[in-house]
């Protein structure tokens, strides 16, 4: 078999077992629909037993025809023969294994963050940082807090939650410091959200994505993805506004005296204080495993900033396409990154392509899209299925997948091994009435248990 293809699958089981095993904390939302926040705690790996005694050589490789007979019988029986398409191919090796309308564009629903997360990565780099800063005009007394997209950023620092955010508590407690040095006590604030650009929601969108908690409009400046509260899914209805009137009180419990209510404005000045994002690879991951709308358009403005172009829809979709064209990848268009836009349309074969590249080893800046990917049964928006009560349980702790779900859109895509030791690299699609996640899952599952050499 060819070296580079070995080696890339090599390189992809490495990172499935790693992740496989490791603890996840943080934020984990469903990317459904109606869905909100989940709490900041452990999500221990479960019935992971079996990917424990896979053995990193294959005796022999996986059948196309066995894997075509595998998939027969629950493709049948999932009621979605109309819409569905899938492509898998050998991860070691990247032959094809199974294709069924692999070339055809589908709406993709949140495998899109797949697109968004490789051409970040490729662009911005896994150690690029999002930067709010603050600027001083001292002429005035005022500073002003300025937004850069990081939608990650929170309020207090809180120790126990990974990844460590930005917080606008250090924020204030370095804007503090600055103003000391200039002996200013009282000062009025302003706050700067001009960074991004154009509509605060995306073509193909439907108005209640903002009301049911899916998205934020999107803003360079906000907390908490634009959340009325860490826990909850309600949005804010002027985000940057909401972060300006945190900001007063944090700058207050610092020793700061603010005057009047916070106003909008764009900088001038001198930045006195900044608090850094973690790197765009943790960003990636987070947004994987939480399927976080306002952190993929996030990174797509910034990529598209990278890139000359706006930092709007427009702008990020431009930017992306041609980073998909740079990587010779075909099959893409898309309107956002999220994956909310029902104007998206993705093929599976370009989904597979794009997790095979981000395990690449000539390519280890974009493996954090591999290494975001949730577990079934185990973090993310996958851990609540596969559970034991759901005939794809065979497939919790084997299956990693980008979970994607709109009304009458399913996607996963992602990787699996099974007890044989082959690596298969997938990507299901389901476009048609009724399509859920769960079907989808006993797709992946059936690979997992497999046994097609």
């Amino acid at each position: 078999m060819p070296r580079v293809r070995r080696v890339r699958g090599e390189a992809l089981l490495a990172l499935t077992l790693l992740n496989i095993f490791v603890l996840v904390t943080g934020v984990v939302a469903l990317d459904v629909l109606e869905a909100g926040p989940l709490p900041s705690t452990p999500h221990p790996v479960t019935d992971a037993k079996g990917a424990a005694s896979v053995e990193s050589a294959v005796s022999s490789p996986a059948d196309p025809e066995r894997i075509a007979d595998a998939l027969d019988d629950p493709m049948s029986e999932s009621g979605l023969e109309e819409g569905l398409s899938g492509f898998v191919v050998d991860g070691m090796t990247g032959e094809p294994l199974f294709d069924r309308d692999a070339e055809s564009p589908a709406v993709p629903a949140s495998t899109t963050k797949i697109v968004t997360a490789v051409a970040a990565l490729s662009v911005l780099g896994p150690d690029h940082v999002l930067s709010t800063e603050v600027y001083l005009e001292p002429e005035a007394d005022r500073i002003v807090l300025r937004g850069s997209g990081d939608a990650m950023l929170t309020t207090d620092t809180d120790p126990e939650v990974y990844p460590r955010r930005a917080t606008l508590e250090e924020l204030a407690e370095r804007t503090a410091e600055a103003l000391a040095e200039e002996e200013i006590t009282s000062v009025s604030l302003g706050y700067d959200d001009s960074l991004f650009t154009g509509s605060e929601t995306g073509p193909g969108w439907k108005p209640n994505y903002v009301t049911e908690g899916s998205t934020a409009p999107v803003h360079a400046l906000l907390i908490d993805g634009g959340r009325v509260d860490p826990d909850v899914s309600t949005r804010a209805p002027d985000p940057p506004l909401a972060a300006a009137e945190a900001f007063i009180q944090k700058l207050e419990e610092a020793g700061v005296s603010v005057e009047g209510d916070p106003s909008k404005t764009q900088i001038s000045g001198e930045a006195i204080a900044k608090v850094d994002s973690p790197p765009v690879s943790t960003l990636v991951e987070f947004m994987m495993l939480a399927s976080d709308n306002n952190m993929a358009e996030s990174l797509g403005r910034a990529l598209a900033l990278e890139k000359g172009e706006e930092a709007s829809f427009d702008g990020a979709a431009e930017a992306t396409q041609h980073v998909m064209d740079e990587l010779r990848i075909e099959g893409v268009q898309i309107f956002d990154n999220s994956g909310l836009s029902t104007k998206n349309r993705i093929t599976p074969r370009a989904l597979v392509e794009l997790v095979e590249l981000a395990g690449d080893p000539e390519h280890p800046e974009l493996n954090a899209t591999v290494t975001g990917l949730p577990t079934a049964h185990s973090t993310g928006t996958l851990a609540g299925r596969y559970s034991e009560f759901s005939p794809a349980h065979g497939g919790a702790g084997l299956v990693r997948g980008k979970t994607g779900t709109l009304e009458d859109v399913s996607s996963l895509a992602g990787t699996v091994h099974d007890q044989e030791g082959n690596v298969f690299v997938y990507a299901f699609m389901a476009n048609t009435p009724g399509a859920d996640g769960p079907q989808l899952d006993l797709l992946a599952a059936t690979l997992s248990r497999c046994g097609c050499s």
